[in-house]
């Protein structure tokens, strides 16, 4: 899925420490995209000791895995196959009509876009560090994506992968360049601007991307595994707001035409989705953690190719097997039970031999114009 942008290895799930995360523009401490590095690709650089992670974290981006992410993503495909599974049963698309009654499919959207900003920024933190045109890096990466998703289009003409390559070589590539005070301005003024003009589409997608950008930038993604105040807190402050929305629109009449409804809905939702990310890394943090990291983090590791094979599974089960998927709710909620249980399985089983997923695995080769290693290193 779009957000695995990651170029983190999975034997650490200690936060990164990594001082890059500050682009130029951000202040004297970052390193320059732009600026050529001794390592490469193929020569993975070690942790200092200066960074106070041990020496098992040095990885072959440097960067040890943050676990949290993984988890978000995982849980994040759930909601999206269950959503979504009886509109690819029907070839629907994928925001006309909620096909599983008050499950709003929506939801799913906010987080995988909060995802995919922050994994890109990580993703060119490293690249900095490795090779001397790091945007380039990028530039191919989003260019395979968009190939990936135009070939998934002819099966789900739902799916987002498109939108998310367009989008991130419109904004978030240009974004690089900017300071991560006018990457924030830009997401906070984009966010409330979709909302108001219909609540989603591209302009949400592109908010989101670089609301997860900044976050990179402010440093605040480091923090992600270390803090249950800061999730606690906005977790109530977003279940607050999200009450209050659902007040207005039962509450409020409003004239016909008025967009007040929409609004609120979304934004609701859209606070919904804060409480629901916010939730996850309060449990994290935890003895719920290994039972959460167990379930999600290895759908998570591999969600491109979990993404893209759910459309095959459920393609093959409604027309091919003749399950009644559009038509039924309990034989949607099975399948994507059955679905989801095989993926788990089999991600689970692939990542105890491999270092990732193998269409994660290709996509990394198109972004690196390199074949990276994908069996895991002998100890």
């Amino acid at each position: 899925m779009p957000g695995e942008d990651l170029p983190q290895e999975p034997h650490s799930e200690g936060p990164a420490s990594h001082p890059g995360h500050r682009l130029p523009h951000d202040g004297p401490a970052a390193a320059s995209p732009d600026r050529p590095q001794t390592a490469s690709p193929d020569r993975p650089q070690t942790a200092s000791p200066a960074s106070g992670q041990p020496a098992t974290a040095a990885l072959s981006s440097g960067r040890p895995r943050i676990i949290a992410l993984d988890v978000l993503r995982g849980f994040t495909l759930c909601e999206i196959l269950l959503a979504n599974i009886q509109l690819i049963a029907n070839d629907g698309t994928a925001v006309v009509t909620q096909p599983m009654g008050d499950w709003d499919p929506w939801l799913g959207l906010p987080t995988f876009s909060l995802l995919f900003g922050i994994g890109f920024s990580l993703l060119l933190d490293s690249a900095a560090n490795r090779v001397p045109r790091p945007r380039l890096v990028l530039l191919r990466r989003l260019l395979a994506l968009l190939a990936i998703g135009l070939v998934h289009m002819l099966l789900w003409p739902g799916e987002i992968l498109t939108s998310y390559a367009i989008v991130g070589m419109l904004v978030l590539l240009p974004s690089t360049w900017l300071p991560r005070w006018a990457v924030a301005g830009l997401a906070a003024a984009l966010v409330p601007a979709a909302l108001i003009g219909g609540g989603g589409g591209a302009l949400l997608i592109a908010g989101l991307f670089l609301l997860g950008s900044a976050l990179v930038r402010y440093g605040v993604i480091e923090q992600i595994e270390r803090s249950i105040r800061g999730p606690l807190l906005l977790g109530l402050v977003f279940a607050a707001g999200a009450a209050s929305a659902r007040w207005v629109q039962v509450n409020v009449q409003t004239g016909a035409g008025t967009t007040q409804p929409s609004f609120t809905s979304t934004l609701a939702d859209l606070l919904l989705t804060g409480v629901y990310v916010c939730a996850l890394l309060v449990l994290l943090r935890t003895p719920l953690r290994p039972a959460l990291r167990a379930v999600f983090a290895p759908l998570g590791r591999m969600a491109l190719t979990n993404y893209l094979t759910a459309t095959l599974l459920v393609l093959a089960a409604s027309h091919i097997v003749g399950l009644p998927i559009g038509q039924s709710l309990t034989a949607a909620y099975l399948t994507a039970g059955a679905i989801l249980t095989a993926q788990w399985l089999f991600s689970t089983l692939w990542l105890r031999r491999f270092r990732q997923g193998p269409l994660e695995w290709l996509w990394r080769w198109a972004t690196w114009a390199h074949r990276p290693p994908l069996g895991r290193a002998r100890t």
